[in-house]
């Protein structure tokens, strides 16, 4: 297996004991990457040379988040027509699975569904198999049905549903209840108040289909984020992609710096959209089995060939936690994990390797 390397800065873990971290083979890599990874982040892009060609970037708020394109290009038209044609499908796959919007496919599936198999695009009728299969492979932890209950709760107002409605809920969720029909590809839900919702995994996809548009516009080198999900393709012309992983409880520090090539990447946080009330944090990931926001972990980030595969094991692994989810990401090929669990610790899949930075002076 292809082995990825974590750096870790000392200077921002300083609060946290020293010691090797959990699940993690230490080993000392910042010879290797001072000449490249700190050179880049001192210097940054716009000092970096390159010829010929120029690097293009550019951020739109699509699918309720930012969706972010850099590439190199050889040639600028040919540059900005491949970030028009990535913003172009980001709207497209918002307009269609989009919970929010009442003409989307999904939200006629989830008014629907219930009634009568409800007919499906090709791409659609895709993601939701791949849906019930990651829902398999996890053993419900991941489940589209979550919004059964995911719908009752408002970030933004800090509004929890009461224990009754939480029951109602909670009876509707079920990956078993929603049922797929190849040969009509269609789905009907069976049971009452079912609910579904892509959220990040629809995000994932698309993050994916943007790495195919780029591919065919003769892009080789780029980095396409929506929100926690994104893909690197290529290298940095000579130099990994840096991605760093954000602390979940201080947003102007890093636990991790990923140097990364060819490579999907999707992070899961309590920190996003959340509310606290009574001391208990409300956060938008829903563990399926009781309606409520998992405590065991803050974050989980997961690097894999494809978005749908990270997106699926982010959630899985913040859901069941690092003894039980850890476990799917090592049987999963090519998957490597890096979780803070909710006493700040970091723990790694066996496929990364660890080194830490001198601290800065």
């Amino acid at each position: 297996m292809r082995r990825r390397v974590l750096l870790v800065a000392r200077d921002l873990l300083d609060e946290r004991p020293q010691a090797p971290m959990k699940g993690m083979r230490v080993r000392n890599l910042w010879d290797w990457s001072k000449a490249k990874v700190a050179a880049h982040a001192a210097t940054g892009p716009a000092m970096v040379r390159e010829e010929p060609g120029l690097w293009l970037q550019r951020e739109e708020a699509i699918m309720g988040t930012a969706i972010r394109v850099e590439l190199w290009c050889e040639e600028r038209g040919r540059g900005e027509a491949a970030i028009d044609a990535v913003m172009a499908e980001m709207h497209r796959i918002d307009r269609a699975m989009s919970p929010h919007k009442a003409d989307s496919e999904l939200s006629r599936i989830n008014r629907e569904a219930l009634h009568a198999p409800v007919p499906l695009s090709a791409e659609m009728f895709l993601l939701l198999v791949q849906a019930q299969r990651f829902a398999q492979f996890s053993g419900g932890a991941f489940d589209i049905t979550y919004a059964s209950v995911g719908h009752l709760y408002d970030y933004r107002e800090g509004v929890a549903p009461d224990a009754g409605a939480l029951q109602r809920g909670r009876a509707a969720i079920g990956w078993r209840g929603l049922e797929l029909d190849a040969r009509t590809r269609s789905v009907r839900f069976l049971r009452e108040d079912m609910r579904i919702d892509l959220g990040g995994f629809a995000k994932g996809h698309a993050v994916d289909s943007a790495a195919t548009i780029l591919a065919r516009h003769g892009i080789h080198h780029a980095h396409v984020a929506a929100g926690g999900d994104s893909r690197v393709i290529g290298d940095k012309r000579g130099r990994p992609w840096s991605i760093g992983v954000r602390d979940p409880r201080r947003a102007d520090r890093l636990v991790a710096v990923l140097p990364l090539v060819d490579t999907a990447i999707s992070t899961s946080g309590d920190y996003e959209r959340f509310f606290e009330r009574d001391g208990v944090r409300h956060h938008h990931i829903v563990d399926p089995a009781t309606g409520q926001s998992p405590t065991a972990v803050h974050s989980v980030t997961v690097l894999a060939a494809d978005g749908l595969t990270c997106e699926a094991l982010s959630k899985t692994v913040f859901v069941l936690g690092v003894e039980r989810g850890m476990p799917l990401v090592e049987a999963t090929e090519g998957a490597d994990a890096i979780v803070v669990d909710a006493a700040g610790q970091l723990h790694t899949s066996s496929g990364m390797s660890a080194g830490r930075t001198p601290a800065r002076h």
